[in-house]
């Protein structure tokens, strides 16, 4: 499996809708302290489960949310959306070439995942799996 696009609305230091291709071969994030960088990754870690807050750098889950500044008021919600491409490895035969998670939360409401693409978490687990265990990423589903 390969992450081809990563998109974001309201997560962290992203208020305005924001979206990152991932081409193939090496794709380098780069840019001045503060800018966001680690933001991307805890992006990808939280749409694919990431369940603990503390991982997130966040006293709760609700810290994902865009807070506000002086000049930007607080968003009521974050989304992230990652559009992956399955390998030949172990595909199912009816599976798609193309697959697109999306999870989102709102301020005061419990998080949720709103579309897993119509599947089922038996079948999230054997796609993501092997790319969670290394990353150390308890997924909540």
């Amino acid at each position: 499996m390969r992450i081809k696009k990563l998109k974001l609305v309201g997560f962290k230091s992203f208020v305005e809708p924001a979206e990152l291709r991932i081409e193939s071969g090496l794709t380098g994030i780069v840019g001045p302290n503060g800018c966001g960088k680690s933001n991307l990754l805890e992006a990808i870690r939280w749409v694919m489960g990431e369940s603990s807050a503390k991982s997130m750098r966040g006293a709760g889950m609700e810290d994902v949310i865009f807070a506000g500044t002086a000049s930007r008021p607080p968003r009521d919600f974050a989304e992230v959306t990652i559009l992956a491409e399955r390998s030949d490895e172990g595909a199912d035969d009816d599976a798609d070439e193309e697959l697109e998670v999306t999870r989102r939360i709102e301020r005061g409401q419990a998080p949720l995942i709103d579309q897993m693409a119509a599947m089922s978490a038996r079948r999230m687990l054997r796609l993501f799996l092997p790319m969670l265990q290394p990353a150390h990423i308890r997924p909540h589903w």
